[in-house]
């Protein structure tokens, strides 16, 4: 993407906070280089966030930054959090990836910094504002397309219909076009200040958005960090989303320069 036309002049790029994931069974904190690959090619500058699910931490980590990026994760949030029990398909939980999610996305809202949530952060993003999931499609949806493709994991398996005049079908540019899809929960009902604005054939909402003018936060149930290199419209997701991250670098005083 060397050669999009983003320059950033006589300012710090936009900071961009990306929470990692926990590997339970060596300790670690982790997060696929793509995410952050994705967002210095947009022109930000990535920003991991440890899973420590403490107020203060988050709250200075936060202040800090111009933007969140919610990825993807190996884990199912806790049903619990929306007021539902496990269903026996129910994926594994890790509180201390719900936890330290959920005070970023508070604190992020509190700020007023642009939030783009892909798969997982697009579920925990509808939790965090009232919503519920589906806790596992196969099961649950009768006639479900096939939504955990597996490897190649760019693969584009299905097609996504947008609805029109939203902030998405504009980023896009498309009606409708092929996603990868790598997951086995989906959204059930909508949180508050959340429109869905994507779907697959099967009725399953691809994507949503915040619809108020002035608040970005948009969300894909798909992955465009991965292959975004050969990807046109992922690559308008992650610039859309830093440009709106620049707003709050140009808020802040800094000059910012997008050639």
């Amino acid at each position: 993407m060397s050669d999009i036309g983003y320059h950033w002049h006589m300012a710090k790029r936009p900071c961009i906070g990306i929470p990692m994931r926990i590997e339970l069974a060596t300790d670690r904190f982790y997060l696929a280089r793509f995410y952050s690959e994705a967002v210095v090619a947009a022109g930000g500058a990535p920003v991991h966030i440890s899973l420590i699910p403490q107020p203060e931490y988050v709250e200075t980590v936060v202040e800090g930054l111009d933007g969140i990026l919610l990825p993807g994760s190996d884990s199912d949030v806790d049903p619990l959090r929306y007021g539902q029990q496990p269903h026996p398909k129910l994926g594994a939980v890790q509180p201390i990836k719900d936890e330290t999610d959920l005070l970023i996305i508070a604190a992020a809202e509190r700020k007023r910094i642009p939030i783009f949530a892909i798969c997982f952060g697009m579920q925990v993003l509808n939790v965090s504002r009232g919503g519920t999931l589906i806790q596992d499609i196969g099961s649950q949806v009768p006639e479900a397309i096939k939504h955990e493709q597996g490897a190649p994991r760019d693969r584009a398996s299905h097609r996504v219909t947008l609805s029109e005049h939203t902030r998405l079908s504009s980023i896009a540019g498309a009606e409708a076009f092929a996603v990868n899809s790598h997951h086995h929960q989906a959204i059930e009902t909508l949180g508050a200040n959340l429109v869905a604005t994507a779907w697959a054939s099967d009725g399953i909402i691809e994507a949503l958005e915040d619809p108020r003018p002035d608040r970005f936060a948009v969300a894909v149930q798909w992955h465009p960090e991965l292959g975004w290199e050969r990807d046109p419209i992922s690559q308008r997701l992650f610039e859309a989303f830093v440009i709106e991250a620049a707003k709050t670098v140009e808020a802040a005083g800094a000059v910012v320069s997008i050639s």
